[in-house]
């Protein structure tokens, strides 16, 4: 699962709740029953959900049987959860007159915030994401989840863990089947991915189906897992013999349909060619952004912004010696050096992942300079598993359960080593792990007197946007030790800032994806291989690489609010102390932190 789609792609966990450290804290009536009525709709929430439950760390005690299962796929699932999101707004509605302390306002204006956002896509438009239009494609569909959340989400501790994983297998060949036949259903109506996505899937649905049964990623992660603890029994028998007898059919089914449709597809590469597709990517970038910005206002803004960035490396790159080419010609020349580069080897991708850890334990030490409060929830740093590598995003961040039974993982695509020069790695870290997304979420769970929502709310625009803050911090605190590294951090920009204009480019002006790839690779200097995975990404997930500067730039807009208004007052850790409130829209981040601007004048 891709940390981005965590709250965007379930209409489960739009329906979190107070927790309850925090029911203790809340006085006043109205709150108390409006946190009453956040405890119930989180209930309901997570028994239409055992993923949602996994996810968290609740798949234990008296949901213990959740372990069990995997999330209904189905229309009628889909349906469930709309419903069950409606009533809740209906329900929450209510609260509007009600007397309210500003928290539980607060708390109340985001959760309708995010749960109107869930409606759109089932109800408008009778999909289950306007970010994620095509059930199948190559970063999505039960073939593409199932298999790493079984890997990295579901715990192994005893055996009635590897019983649960077991019965999750079996209920995976059912959801494949439910994907394929919603698939040719979807493709009648317009909905289907554009054929190099089809071919990219087929390519790894084959990779997965390849493999024996006893030797699939799917029975040796749990035969391995298992062997580690010590528990007994024959789980790779039981377990091949469902991938053998279930899985394997169902896959190969799966495989036979897309291929059956990839020639129907409709021509094109952005969501304008499918039914209704202006009115969908109108809608991601609104559910993206959290903003009413159009299309050609993004599209302006990463123009804007990619000649600011690109003048801003000319001056690096020339005292370092690239003075020939364009900026991105540059750029590629420098990521070709042999002196950035790691073997490709097993033994290059070790030592890789060991800088990036002692990237991660040196901006440790720095933090306490700008941060208050700093979580110590456990990160682990992994390579994107190797079967759908061909498809997955360059790097990604899957956060810890609650109770810190799993730790957070940071993957990073390790298919091409000549995707990542060391002198971009340092961004990367900063962003994915600290001051990013790791410190970001983990405050947030790990706060203390906030609904459940506010813990585990994922809104792309505040937390992408937080993540490139926390690049530009990162700077701040001398995470750059050298020019080349803060080339590294403003190739960064320069990408996010590009991405702008690709994602408008594909969905507003029918741009092709080797046109997107060559703005790409013509502006930022990456590999053409690591820019089309990225451009393919866009395709087939409009709206969502938008979010990242858009809300970098609320962000450092926010900040510079504040400092202007508290002069020498600022103190930059009770800047950052909003983290602790939780996600919201970009309009409410700016609303609290000039609230916090004024409290910490008065």
């Amino acid at each position: 699962m891709d940390r981005r789609q965590f709250l965007t792609t379930t209409g489960a966990v739009a329906l979190a709740t107070a927790a309850p450290r925090a029911l203790a804290q809340i006085s006043g009536n109205d709150d108390a029953r409006l946190s009453a009525a956040f405890a119930a709709i989180f209930e309901r929430a997570l028994d239409l959900s055992p993923m949602f439950v996994t996810s968290l760390g609740l798949d234990k005690g008296a949901r213990a049987g959740a372990k069990s299962q995997l999330d209904d796929n189905s229309k009628s699932g889909m349906m469930k959860q709309l419903a069950a999101t409606q009533a809740a707004i209906k329900e929450l509605e209510g609260f509007e007159g009600a007397k309210l302390s500003d928290a539980q306002r607060l708390n109340l204006d985001v959760i309708l915030y995010a749960l109107g956002q869930q409606t759109v896509a089932p109800a408008r438009f009778g999909l289950n994401s306007v970010q994620r239009p095509y059930r199948i494609f190559q970063q999505g569909g039960s073939y593409f989840r199932t298999p790493d959340f079984l890997n990295t989400a579901h715990t192994i501790n005893n055996s009635a863990d590897c019983e649960a994983y077991v019965a999750r297998l079996d209920a995976f060949a059912d959801n494949l089947r439910t994907d394929t036949a919603l698939q040719r259903d979807e493709a009648a109506r317009g909905y289907l991915a554009p054929g190099w996505s089809l071919e990219l899937t087929l390519g790894q649905l084959k990779a997965l189906r390849s493999q024996k049964a006893a030797d699939s990623s799917m029975v040796q992660s749990l035969v391995k897992r298992a062997a580690a603890k010590g528990i007994t029994g024959d789980w790779q028998g039981q377990a091949s013999a469902l991938v053998e007898k279930a899985i394997y059919p169902a896959l190969d089914e799966q495989i036979a349909a897309i291929e059956a449709l990839r020639g129907k597809t409709a021509a094109g590469d952005g969501v304008w060619r499918t039914p209704r597709g202006d009115e969908i990517y109108a809608a991601a970038l609104k559910q993206a952004t959290t903003t009413d910005l159009s299309a050609d206002q993004i599209h302006a803004m990463g123009l804007e912004q990619v000649a600011d960035i690109s003048a801003q490396l000319e001056s690096i790159l020339k005292g370092a010696g690239y003075t020939s080419g364009t900026v991105g010609e540059r750029l590629a020349k420098l990521n070709v050096e042999p002196s950035q580069l790691y073997a490709d080897s097993p033994e290059g991708r070790a030592a890789l992942i060991t800088q990036l850890n002692r990237d991660v334990d040196a901006m440790k030490a720095k933090l306490p300079q700008a941060f208050a409060t700093i979580p110590d929830t456990k990160l682990e740093i992994r390579a994107v598993p190797v079967e759908i590598q061909d498809g997955a995003s360059n790097g990604y961040y899957n956060r810890a359960a609650l109770d810190g039974s799993r730790p957070a993982i940071y993957f990073i695509n390790l298919k091409d080593v000549g995707d990542w020069p060391k002198y971009g790695l340092g961004a990367l870290t900063y962003h994915e792990g600290v001051p990013g997304h790791h410190l970001q979420i983990s405050t947030a769970q790990t706060a203390g007197d906030i609904p459940m929502l506010r813990k585990t709310a994922f809104m792309s625009a505040y937390s992408e946007g937080w993540a490139l803050y926390a690049e530009q911090l990162a700077d701040e605190l001398g995470g750059y030790a050298t020019p080349l590294d803060r080339a590294g951090y403003l190739q960064s920009f320069l990408f996010r800032a590009a991405r702008l204009v690709v994602d408008t480019g594909l969905h507003a002006k029918q741009w092709t994806r080797e046109q997107a790839t060559d703005y790409m690779v013509e502006k930022t200097g990456f590999a053409r291989p690591r820019c089309q995975r990225e451009v393919e990404r866009y395709c087939t997930q409009p709206g969502q690489a938008t979010s990242y500067k858009v809300g970098h730039g609320v962000w450092t807009k926010a900040r510079a609010a504040a400092q202007a208004d508290l002069g020498d007052a600022f103190d930059l850790k009770q800047f950052h102390a909003v983290l602790e409130e939780g996600a919201m829209p970009l309009s409410m981040l700016e609303q609290r932190v000039a609230a916090r601007a004024k409290a910490a004048k008065a």
